[in-house]
């Protein structure tokens, strides 16, 4: 079982990281191993959007030859990552934003081995800033993740939005800590897992054509109901209209 910590602060020793090494300890101690990387050490180019040109022009490994290919490596090799950035202008780190946006490579990989690299694989952010942001930094970077087939666990996230050593703050302490925890947790009861994401279009054209017969009975049941009700309102409406 690995754990891929991300730092995505330009202060390798800040609170983002102190958050991050808590969460990363928790997962040593549920018998994880542990790797840390800080982003800003490397050079990570932003994405040219390859896919929007031709969608098997974006795979793995990249276009771009950058610090981002051992990345790839690091990232398909751990069972499961955390995303630590800080908070700028209510979002991730210009750093962090562009390797989850690299990591496009692995998840558009559907286009050429049938499915997502990253699928099933576990993802934990925690985001930390002086001011607030924290929850809508969080919820992009949650919802992306998602979308590419990362699984987010429950106490999968931690912010921290003030001043001051993060470390004195026990309650964000023990959410950090959650964090790590949680994703090996969770990481460990998906490996029995397969395919996540079924591509079949037949299947799912088949549940559409079941769900378009329910809604038709549904919508022949109520609309007679509905429609009396409108007649009512406008009934009751057109009187007290007249007063």
């Amino acid at each position: 079982m690995k754990v891929l910590g991300v730092n995505g602060s330009p202060r390798r020793y800040g609170n983002t990281y102190k958050l991050l090494e808590v969460a990363l300890l928790a997962a040593e101690e549920e018998g994880a191993e542990t790797e840390l990387v800080d982003l800003y050490d490397l050079e990570i180019r932003s994405c040219l959007g390859c896919l929007s040109d031709e969608p098997r022009a974006c795979g793995y490994p990249c276009v771009l030859d950058d610090d981002m290919r051992p990345l790839y490596d690091a990232v398909l090799e751990a069972d499961a990552l955390v995303l630590a950035t800080p908070i700028y202008w209510y979002g991730p780190s210009g750093r962090l934003k562009d390797f989850v946006d690299r990591l496009t490579a692995l998840e558009n990989m559907v286009h050429h081995s049938g499915y997502s690299w990253v699928e099933g694989k576990v993802a934990g952010v925690i985001a930390v800033g002086n001011d607030g942001g924290g929850p809508h930094a969080i919820s992009t970077l949650l919802l992306t993740l998602v979308e590419m087939g990362f699984l987010i666990p429950p106490w999968g996230i931690a912010y921290y939005a003030a001043k001051g050593d993060v470390l004195d703050d026990e309650e964000v302490v023990v959410d950090a800590a959650n964090v790590g925890r949680s994703v090996v947790l969770a990481a460990r009861a998906v490996k029995k897992v397969g395919r996540w994401y079924d591509p079949s279009r037949e299947r799912a054209m088949r549940l559409a054509l079941k769900a378009r017969e329910l809604a038709a009975k549904r919508a022949a049941e109520v609309r007679a109901k509905r429609a009396r009700l409108v007649n009512e309102a406008l009934k009751l409406a057109s009187e007290h209209a007249l007063r």
